[in-house]
């Protein structure tokens, strides 16, 4: 209705008014009937101002819309009266622009203002010969529509603000505004506001930024980043305002200037602050202080650690607190956040990091690394011999005076053969053989008690050291040749292959006896390795990585024998710490290897078939020949080059049917029967396989289609303002990002007179009659749909409409003989053949009945006349 409306109102103004001034309107038959002519014609030209698009009619209450600022003498409505009335009175807000002529000719003599009044509420009557009234007086009511005809205006010419440095981006600060006398529900009184200019506008970037709806003026990103007082203390915006929502190159305009004073951000971070532990004094203590630029901010603390409890609290002064003595062994430092909030819980601006050190104080004695540290000494040593470092801890501050540790020898035990044998560094904790070498058969053991401590605690700790006998004696083998050994290169990796063994003389279980073996030459790829039992010293070898035949085929191996202890001066190892052994290793068929599990390709769905899309390569470990062939090729695509592993199409590709295309690879050795025989002693061929994935990318090679079949799309008949239906298209192509391009038109002339069709968004369009003169019935609407591609394809659609009467906002339509159910006069011959059915065999039935109730009765006299009477 709104649109028909509106054109119809749009028509009106673009011909010319009529101006009644320059009729004389006299009680003659001539001037009657030239008036009864311009009736006639104002009907033409005004048609669609009233509610009922009607240029004349009864008297009765209506409402008129009439755009302000029209020229004056515009004819609104021509009412008709009944007899006995003869003219027409008006009455109301007529405000000396409303009249009406005897006839009932309803007009305005002067432009309507909508700002003025923009409802007139008028009331129309009909009166007799004598003047009374005959009808009404019957309300008319005139809606004055608006057009734009104001422009926007700023309250004030000049506005003053102030911001911090450092405020939250997008938070306003401050606000300006404009006012339209246009009716603000239309466009006309749609106002935008926008910064024109900024002054400085330092690297071309905006500090500031505005909400074009309500002029609210806040710092962006890079303001809120750079804006600093010392460097530019103020700012000028120009800032403009338009109506019409700024959509329209005719819209009005105004601007203000407005002066920014930058002021200094004092919501800074604190100074770190140090807390001396462990502190007796009352709880909560003040600590720092926090502020934000303006009161009334609300302060909270937040963790940037997760605690079981923060040991801190702010006031709503910014106050920070510690709530609790701390223990700077427990936790040495902390680190949170202070906030400040607006009264709606907005954060305004970026938290403070508050940085706590706690202070340590020397609460901690020393502690020993262990209940009893053992060291251990080699008899015959030299006097000033390190033997070890005693390492004390303290859990104080570390690099203070607080966790200095002081180490001082107080006790030996046994004092043979003497006392003072070791001494240890007073600050090192070095341990020192002092008095004279040591014999291990003389004493094998000594005790010593150290005492560790710092400036106000001592720790005395047990230390044991064991004198062990000199490594003297070299290791020697069992025998120096193990033999040879045969394996196949296929034997698991893991397996013992070997047992090796060596003897040493010095002191069992100590580093001068334990052996530790290892191979010196013969297995540079480290295919081999050696585990000793620590009990028996027995090498057991074993594979530690696969052996290769077509690596290495012999091994000869040479063991080496030693001991974890270096040896004294003037021992060295020789030929009987080390054995030799030969490992032969033989060929086994070994299957194909290709160079990866999966190979990959891309190619468009469209190459010619033929194309190579790919390759793949395996190598036989025996250097045998390879044959390639496919698996699982279900569509049969493809196909490969049996002795280069090139792989072509041999059908062409459907991205559509299939967008990734797996098939597998076999490598399979060929060769000489005679050559295999000769090699590996005959067997089977050995295969192995791979997958080879290819990507079919998409090309535009189908056309747009329906997204679904379309039977029940109906308009209501008759069609009393623009109809419109939306329907949804696909494309069986791969989608293009972020929508696809599909556009749309009419086939044929006839439909284009009719229907209009424009795109809604990526898959949906909207169809929309033009007119609604349409009959009742179905209409067959052919749509040609461009898909927008490389190159683009077209595909002509058919989109069935119905016209039809509605009921409750759906299509009704009569019931008609539907094939394959019954005609009433069928319906009816059915009905008495089942009637006619059902009476004969309810007559059988009573006719049975009867023939039984008769025999019965005969039996039964008889039966009476047999038996004797009884008194």
């Amino acid at each position: 209705m709104n649109f028909y409306v509106t054109n119809t109102v749009q028509t009106i103004n673009s011909l010319n008014p009529i101006n009644l001034k320059e009729v004389s309107i006299q009680k003659t038959t001539m001037m009657r009937a030239q008036l009864h002519c311009l009736c006639l014609l104002t009907l033409y030209l005004t048609a669609g101002y009233g509610q009922e698009r009607k240029f004349s009619g009864p008297l009765k209450p209506m409402t008129f819309s009439i755009f302000e600022g029209q020229e004056p003498s515009q004819v609104i409505f021509q009412f008709k009266a009944s007899p006995p009335a003869v003219t027409f009175k008006l009455t109301g807000e007529t405000d000396g622009i409303f009249q009406i002529q005897p006839d009932g000719l309803l007009y305005h003599n002067k432009a309507l203002d909508r700002e003025t009044r923009a409802v007139h509420k008028l009331q129309v009557s009909t009166l007799d010969v004598y003047g009374a009234t005959v009808e009404g007086p019957v309300p008319i009511t005139i809606e004055v529509k608006d057009i734009n005809d104001n422009r926007p205006t700023f309250l004030q010419p000049n506005y003053e603000g102030s911001v911090r440095q450092n405020s939250r981006p997008g938070k306003p600060f401050m606000y300006v505004n404009a006012t339209d006398l246009d009716d603000p529900t239309t466009p006309n009184g749609q106002l935008i506001y926008e910064i024109i200019i900024q002054l400085p506008k330092i690297n071309d970037v905006m500090y500031f930024q505005i909400n074009n709806k309500t002029g609210a003026i806040s710092l962006t990103l890079e303001g809120s980043r750079e804006l600093d007082p010392i460097k530019n203390p103020s700012y000028r915006l120009v800032v403009s305002v338009k109506d019409m929502g700024g959509q329209n190159d005719h819209s009005f305009s105004d601007s203000t200037s407005v002066n920014i004073m930058v002021k200094e951000n004092i919501w800074k971070a604190p100074e770190p602050v140090e807390i001396v532990e462990n502190s007796t004094d009352p709880h909560p203590i003040k600590i720092t202080q926090v502020q934000w630029n303006e009161p009334g901010a609300q302060y909270s603390l937040g963790e940037k650690e997760k605690l079981s409890t923060l040991p801190f609290s702010i006031d709503q002064e910014g106050g920070i607190y510690v709530t609790q003595p701390l223990d700077r062994e427990e936790k040495d430092s902390y680190v949170f956040y202070a906030v400040a909030k607006d009264e709606m819980g907005k954060p305004l601006a970026f938290p403070l990091e508050i940085r706590v050190k706690v202070k340590d104080i020397n609460d901690n004695p020393p502690t020993c690394p262990s209940a009893v540290t053992v060291f251990e000494v080699q008899e015959n040593e030299d006097i000033g011999s390190n033997i070890g470092t005693f390492i004390g801890h303290d859990m104080d501050e570390e690099n203070t005076a607080n966790s200095v540790l002081v180490y001082k020898i107080v006790d030996q035990i046994p004092k043979l053969p003497k006392e003072g044998l070791f001494l240890v560094q007073t600050y090192s904790g070095v341990v020192q053989l002092a008095g004279q070498s040591l014999k291990k058969q003389d004493t094998p053991q000594y005790n010593l008690t150290i005492e560790v401590s710092d400036k106000d605690f001592k720790t005395l700790c047990h230390v044991e050291i064991n004198v062990i006998d000199i490594n003297d004696q070299i290791p020697i083998f069992e025998k120096s040749d193990y033999g040879n050994l045969t394996l196949a290169e296929d034997t698991a990796v893991g397996s013992t292959i070997l047992t090796i063994r060596a003897t040493d003389t010095d002191e069992p279980f100590t580093g001068s006896s334990k052996i530790l073996y290892r191979i010196i030459q013969g297995d540079s790829e480290g295919r081999l390795g050696i585990d000793t039992d620590p009990h028996t010293n027995a090498g057991y070898v074993i594979i530690k990585k696969p052996l290769d035949f077509e690596t290495v085929a012999v091994h000869n191996i040479v063991f080496q024998a030693e001991n974890p202890e270096p040896l004294v001066s003037g021992v060295n190892y020789n030929t009987s710490s080390s054995a030799k052994f030969k490992l032969i290793v033989t060929d086994v068929n070994e299957a194909p290897q290709f160079s990866q599990r999966i190979y990959q390709a891309k190619v468009r769905e469209d190459v010619a078939v033929g194309t190579k899309v790919g390759n793949v390569t395996a190598k036989d470990p025996e250097n045998l020949d390879i044959s390639y062939s496919l698996r699982d090729n279900t569509r049969g695509w493809l196909k490969i080059d049996p002795a280069t592993g090139e792989i072509f199409t041999t059908a062409p590709l459907d991205r559509e049917a299939e967008s990734l295309y797996r098939v597998q690879v076999m490598a399979t050795e060929v060769g000489e029967k005679e050559k295999r025989s000769k090699l590996l002693g005959g067997g089977s061929s050995q295969s192995s396989i791979a997958s080879f994935h290819l990507t079919l990318l998409d090309v535009n090679d189908n056309p747009p289609r329906l997204a679904k079949e379309y039977t029940g799309l109906f308009l209501c008949h008759p069609l009393h303002q623009e109809g419109t239906l939306i329907f949804e298209v696909t494309d069986d192509d791969q989608r293009s990002f972020p929508s696809p391009h599909f556009s749309y038109s009419l086939v044929s002339e006839s439909s284009r007179n009719d229907w209009e069709v424009s795109r809604v968004n990526g898959t949906h369009a909207k169809l929309s009659t033009k007119h609604t003169n349409f009959e009742e019935g179905l209409y067959s609407v052919p749509i040609r749909i461009n898909d927008g591609g490389r190159p683009p394809l077209e595909g002509v659609v058919s989109l069935p409409v119905t016209f039809c009467t509605c009921v409750e906002g759906h299509c009704f339509q009569p019931a008609g003989h539907q094939p394959g159910m019954p005609t009433v006069g069928m319906a009816v011959g059915i009905l008495l053949t089942t009637f006619l059915v059902i009476g004969i065999i309810l007559a059988v039935v009573f006719i049975r009945i009867k023939k039984n109730e008769g025999k019965d009765t005969v039996e039964s006299a008889q039966a009476s006349e047999a038996q004797p009477l009884r008194n």
